[in-house]
């Protein structure tokens, strides 16, 4: 009788032979006394059969049934069901009892299909593959009976390719069809789907099955292009961003199975760029028009509009970009300073001009609200004056034509602010600013041209006044005690809000023509004669 014992059986079994069934199976064939005749381990290559077709002796057509794959079984076959009284002359001998011990390494049908079984599936999934697509996955390739002849993992590149267009073999074609990103699947696909009858002539022998433990980390088509989700787009947005507009933004940036490649937050500094220019990613000028300040959103880039096939530092080749932004600020180049007025007193007549000396309450922001400054925090005034540099520019063109008691929001682009460098720990490079101003006091300023003026008429004998011990040349001593003493005694007027001594030290200088540092009668001229003579001297 035909004798099986079942020497090993794996825990799981999903499937066992049955007839019509296609084996691949590994064996060593002995007579009883132990005398081996046969094996397939010496040719280094399984047994490839159909069951239960008359491809074999009748006992191992039996004895195959039920087998499942990674199975041992030890069969004992009898003459009548093996090579009876002929044998096979030179090898079994006539009436021989026949010992296998089989190990079955691979099964399936020809009317099997692709099988696909998900393990693990996203709870988000807006898009899965189609026909066409193109797709970048990691995967552990083995046979039936668990051997490894192949890892993406192992080679640490994930295996990129179209889907549905005969780039792949036909059962991983069917098998990623309907895959999201970062699902994870078994596919199972029998030989006639995959490498057939002659294997693949290096790791896959012909009629195997094969087993593919994917994970599918990328996915797009080339027709796609950029697709923007709005995450928070603030309530006020008066302004969008346009082409040729300078944007300061973060972001972090990640591949779609949501690994990090960069992030502007780890470095502490905003990216800063102009849109619509090229200075950024294809994907990136067109997903950053149209955001207002403050607003986030995120950015989603095929490759074809990213770092394409070749990627770029830590962005694999053909890999969707998936920012995540949040707009800090942006300005153009042409734009001036905004002004916009918050209250104005009933009389307001005296307007601010260049010249005149201002005292002022500011706070000082970004235009994400960020506070940078504030003189009220100090608990003092800042105080300028208007229009000789004290301040930034768009600063002294912000104060221009102002009133005392006038609350004003002044807006300042960065190239009538602090530029492309900013202040090293105060104010980022390229920093809309923002000054929310009260103005309190305002001194008014001389004529543009002088730092002094006479409050009435001046003396005929004017030298001779200043000249105190009559030695026919004036020091800058004597100069100086005597313009103090006429600001004193509200004769004469020095400009507001700079130093007396620099002052009346540049007045000295003007008047000391031959620079030996005495004024002599010759030299001594006043503003309006010096104008009479062509001169521009302050």
């Amino acid at each position: 009788e035909l004798g099986v014992e079942r020497r090993f059986v794996p825990e799981s079994c999903p499937r066992a032979v049955r007839p019509g069934d296609f084996v691949r199976y590994h064996y060593l064939g002995a007579f009883p006394d132990g005398t081996r005749f046969d094996s397939s381990y010496d040719r280094g290559s399984t047994f490839n059969v159909f069951v239960g077709k008359g491809q074999l002796i009748a006992g191992m057509d039996q004895a195959l049934v039920g087998m499942c794959v990674n199975e041992r079984r030890f069969v004992k076959i009898p003459p009548k069901l093996a090579y009876g009284s002929e044998g096979v002359p030179g090898v079994i001998p006539p009436n021989a009892v026949l010992h296998f011990d089989v190990l079955l390494i691979d099964l399936w049908n020809s009317k099997d299909e692709v099988q696909v079984q998900t393990y693990f599936k996203p709870e988000k999934c807006p898009r899965t593959v189609q026909v066409s697509d193109f797709v970048r996955y990691h995967y552990n390739g083995t046979f039936l009976d668990g051997t490894l002849f192949d890892s993406s993992h192992n080679r640490m590149r994930t295996y990129d390719t179209y889907v549905g267009i005969g780039w792949l073999i036909p059962g991983m074609d069917q098998g990623l069809l309907g895959m999201c990103v970062g699902e994870k699947r078994i596919i199972t696909i029998p030989p006639f789907l995959a490498y057939g009858e002659d294997g693949d002539g290096k790791e896959i022998p012909g009629q195997a099955s094969l087993v593919f433990d994917v994970v599918l980390l990328d996915l797009h088509n080339p027709k796609d292009g950029v697709v923007i989700e709005n995450q928070l787009v603030p309530e006020s947005c008066e302004r969008r961003s346009q082409t040729g507009d300078f944007l300061r933004y973060h972001y972090n940036g990640t591949l779609l199975d949501g690994t990090l490649f960069d992030s502007s937050y780890s470095r502490n500094h905003t990216y800063d760029t102009y849109v619509g220019k090229g200075y950024v990613i294809a994907g990136m000028d067109e997903g950053l028009l149209g955001v207002c300040t403050g607003e986030k959103r995120r950015i989603i880039i095929p490759p074809h509009l990213g770092y394409g096939e070749e990627g770029r530092g830590k962005i694999p080749g053909s890999a969707v970009l998936v920012f995540d932004i949040h707009v800090v600020d942006f300005h153009n180049p042409s734009d001036s300073v905004s002004i916009t007025v918050n209250y104005k007193p009933s009389n307001c007549t005296v307007l601010s001009k260049k010249g005149d000396y201002l005292k002022y309450h500011y706070n000082a922001s970004l235009l994400d609200g960020t506070l940078l400054d504030s003189t009220h925090s100090l608990g003092k005034t800042y105080n300028i004056v208007l229009g000789f540099g004290q301040v930034v520019l768009g600063m002294d063109m912000g104060l221009q034509d102002m009133c005392v008691g006038e609350r004003r929001t002044v807006v300042i682009p960065p190239h009538l602010g602090y530029g492309e460098d900013g202040v090293e720990g105060e104010v980022p490079g390229s920093a809309v600013l923002v000054f929310d101003i009260e103005l309190l006091e305002l001194v008014s300023g001389l004529p543009e041209g002088y730092m002094f003026v006479w409050n009435g008429e001046v003396s005929p004998n004017l030298f001779e006044e200043i000249d105190q011990n009559h030695d026919g040349e004036v020091l800058l001593e004597e100069f100086s005690e005597y313009i103090q003493t006429q600001v004193d005694t509200g004769k004469g007027k020095l400009a507001p809000g700079f130093d007396f001594e620099k002052i009346v030290k540049n007045m000295f200088t003007n008047q000391d023509r031959d620079g030996n540092g005495k004024v002599t009668a010759e030299e001594f001229k006043l503003k309006d004669q010096e104008a009479k003579e062509e001169h521009d001297e302050l």
